[in-house]
């Protein structure tokens, strides 16, 4: 509930305040705090839709997190009349020692009627109007309505279930290929996607022990498109840019066959730190060099003051986007987002690209990479970078991840050459 405020009230992203856990957190009182947050977070426009309809004014932030977190516990439960009983009998007990006594009974009269509510919402028809599943699926309706134009309805309704079901863990196995036929049944290798796995819940000592051992990376499998299009060689310095939090960045130091180099780079920052640690595990003979600097401004000046080349054969740019592909990742990005958030991005994503340019040498290969399935930040931003650079570079090979159609992330991927 608290942490369901400070998002609502200070505007906080779900991931940080998840960071903000207290480390001694028991691991499963931090796995169930995780799974409320995330949860009401996803199905917010739902139940916040029901709320409203029930209360003539709204209560305080705290008794309104009560609620939230409340109603998402009866989505979660379903038709389990005994788990009804015990939240709203929980709600009460929360209520009264993080607000009043007064505003209790008033929150035991609200969420009994939430219950009800939520009990007789059934999904919309299939060719149903797109803000009634705006509504039933929790998203902004101008965001629907755009994915509707945007693909068609089919597809934009396929997209919201997708991003309304929860997200499993994935990784990838970094392990000797002899030792991965030996996984366990809970590990389900992703279609089309090599050394890719959706681990099934209750399973993370195992997970962890793995990644502990450097056999494993937390990473989505639509993540491999980039470093694919990248056509890393043995021996080669890569400049990855934007780099953190460093999945990709690890994903490129496998690549490079025991010798060769990664040079990391992101703004100074709080994710700097596991940038680190994921290079940290990078193979042995492969150098993992971690730059703080602006691909934007000072980046060549940066890069000799570490002794490190101005120009590399291949660089990669993965950059800030809408998110609109991770949704069912990062549960709070449909809030964030406006309807002007995508040309506000694409002006940024085109910056970015002409200067990551300058870092490319003769013939070298550039990829442009987002984790958005929307085209102003893909084909549309590529295709001005193309026009822009005069003949210097010309696009060789593009890969998008739709994610109803490919059962992960959603991302684009751009490789260009240097002419």
């Amino acid at each position: 509930m608290r942490l369901l405020v400070k998002w609502r009230e200070d505007e906080e992203r779900v991931d940080w305040l998840l960071e903000s856990l207290p480390a001694d957190m028991p691991a499963g009182e931090r796995a169930r705090v995780q799974a409320l947050l995330v949860g009401t977070v996803r199905h917010l426009g739902r139940i916040d839709g029901h709320l409203d309809a029930l209360m003539t004014r709204p209560p305080r932030p705290t008794v309104w997190a009560g609620l939230a977190v409340a109603g998402f516990e009866l989505l979660e439960g379903g038709a389990d009349e005994g788990l009804k009983a015990r939240v709203c009998h929980h709600l009460v007990e929360q209520v009264k020692r993080l607000a009043t006594a007064k505003e209790a009974g008033f929150a035991n009269a609200v969420v009994r009627k939430l219950a009800a509510a939520l009990a007789a919402d059934v999904e919309p028809a299939a060719d149903a109007p797109m803000a009634d599943w705006a509504r039933w699926g929790s998203h902004p309706d101008w965001l629907v309505q755009r994915w509707k134009m945007k693909f068609n309805q089919d597809a934009a309704v396929a997209f919201l279930r997708w991003n309304q079901s929860a997200a499993p863990v994935l990784v990838r196995w970094r392990g000797e290929a002899a030792a991965k036929a030996e996984l366990p049944e809970w590990l389900t290798p992703i279609e089309g996607a090599p050394d890719f796995f959706s681990a099934e819940p209750g399973h993370w000592p195992e997970l962890a022990a793995w990644i502990e051992r450097g056999e494993m990376q937390v990473q989505d499998a639509a993540t491999r498109h980039a470093v694919d299009l990248l056509q890393v060689q043995p021996g080669e310095t890569v400049l990855d840019l934007c780099a953190a939090p460093g999945g990709k960045s690890l994903a490129i130091a496998d690549r490079l066959g025991g010798s060769g180099q990664v040079v990391a780079m992101d703004l100074p920052g709080r994710r700097m730190p596991r940038l680190q640690r994921n290079l940290e595990a990078a193979p042995s003979g492969v150098k993992a060099t971690v730059v703080a600097g602006n691909v934007m401004q000072g980046a060549a000046r940066v890069l000799t003051a570490k002794n490190l080349p101005t120009t590399y054969a291949a660089v990669l740019l993965d950059v800030p986007c809408s998110n609109t592909g991770v949704m069912r990742h990062r549960v709070d990005v449909k809030w964030r987002l406006q309807p002007d958030s995508f040309r506000r991005h694409a002006i940024q994503q085109l910056d970015m690209l002409l200067a990551a340019a300058e870092r490319v040498a003769p013939g070298g290969r550039l990829v442009y990479s987002t984790c958005s399935v929307d085209p102003e930040e893909n084909e549309q931003v590529v295709a001005a970078f193309v026009r822009r650079s005069h003949g210097a570079f010309k696009l060789e090979e593009s890969v998008m991840s739709l994610p109803w159609e490919t059962g992960h992330d959603g991302a684009g991927a751009f490789r260009l050459r240097r002419v």
